[in-house]
């Protein structure tokens, strides 16, 4: 009897431990590139590479998301108006409505290159930036 109670819970215990783990790699799939490029752990061409390896997660997600839909009108000036105030340079490549980081995304391509992720509320608040790499 103690053995079947034993599996039991070492059952759920693995379930649990695999239900966080899956939890954990979903969060930080996409900030491994950027976080070893900002650590110094790797090179762009090393940063490519990461990236490249994670495309397939990052494309699942975007397929259980739904189509992008971009921002038009005054919202769309507004946004790129306070993403690159924030930033203080770039161009503005790409924006999407109802991101999960925000309200709003502005891509903005920067005069170095790269590229940079401005998210914002509904009210044109910086939320966050994320750099792609």
């Amino acid at each position: 009897m103690f053995d079947r109670i034993r599996f039991k819970l070492t059952r759920a215990r693995l379930a649990a431990i695999a239900v966080v783990a899956l939890v954990l790699v979903a969060a930080g799939v996409a900030l491994v590139p950027t976080l070893a490029q900002e650590l110094n752990l790797v090179d762009d061409d090393d940063c490519l590479a990461l990236a490249d390896g994670l495309a397939d997660v990052e494309d699942a997600e975007d397929a259980a998301e739904g189509p992008d839909v971009a921002i038009t009108g005054d919202p769309l000036e507004r946004a790129s108006a306070a993403a690159l105030a924030y930033l203080g340079e770039g161009r503005v490549t790409d924006t999407e409505i109802g991101d999960e980081e925000g309200y709003y995304e502005i891509e903005v391509s920067l005069p170095g290159g790269g590229q940079v992720d401005v998210h914002l509320d509904e009210d044109f608040n910086v939320l966050s930036t994320e750099a792609d790499c």
